[in-house]
């Protein structure tokens, strides 16, 4: 279990906002389009990750790898960053913000609900209301910047139109109609521009074109040595 204190942007004003989360979820492989999905498990295969048991597919993960913080350690140089948007439950509301799925690449390899458990898994310290952007959901759009050598390049970029409906991905996961309280779930990921790779630093984003704003996030990667 862990709190997050976080800013709820919606209805024109921010308020501060508390959420206790006491488990999380990535939800893996939820492409609405099967061509894209198949895409990015063929990009996986070619590390050597064995493609899904089910499309999508629901991982555990310990709710305090969640975080807010501008920087995490990882061990070695073998985990990556990936843009997602994070659905927080919390006092019968449901939110929305944006994150990473940051991940060890040589774990996932043999065993990724592990692999799921080795890194923290930021996620930007502002939410939008759920209910705000459901009747354009799909016109929103997650990005992903990688900085690599000091060089900063466009890592992702999609609409959720290219991510299974809201209500389908809570159905699927939980057989129920809302998210369970204390729960924050990724939503998936867009395939990598020129393939998954490691970085210095990963910035990510929301955009809502239709209410004119956006959610950005970063965070620094700290290697720690490998030993023994």
């Amino acid at each position: 279990m862990t709190t997050l204190s976080l800013t709820l942007d919606a209805a024109g004003k921010s308020t501060p906002l508390n959420v206790t989360l006491t488990q999380g979820v990535i939800a893996g492989w939820t492409g609405r389009d099967p061509v894209a999905r198949d895409h990015h498990i063929k990009e996986l295969q070619e590390l050597g990750i064995a493609p899904p048991a089910t499309t999508p597919i629901y991982y555990r993960c310990s709710a305090r790898r969640f975080t807010t913080d501008g920087m995490i350690e990882c061990t070695d140089v073998n985990s990556s960053g990936e843009v997602e948007f994070c659905l927080i439950a919390s006092g019968g509301k449901t939110y929305v913000g944006v994150g990473s799925d940051h991940t060890d690449r040589q774990v996932e390899t043999y065993n990724i609900t592990v692999s799921k458990q080795m890194c923290d898994k930021p996620i930007a310290p502002v939410v939008w209301a759920l209910e705000e952007v459901l009747p354009h959901w799909d016109e929103i759009i997650l990005r992903s910047w990688a900085t690599i050598k000091g060089e900063k390049v466009l890592y992702q970029e999609g609409k959720l139109s290219g991510m299974l409906p809201v209500a389908e991905l809570i159905k699927k996961g939980f057989d129920a109609d809302k998210l369970p309280d204390g729960t924050a779930m990724f939503g998936g990921t867009f395939a990598a521009k020129g393939g998954i790779r490691p970085a210095d630093r990963f910035d990510y984003e929301i955009e809502d074109p239709v209410l004119k704003r956006k959610i950005s996030h970063g965070y620094d990667i700290k290697t720690l040595p490998v030993v023994g």
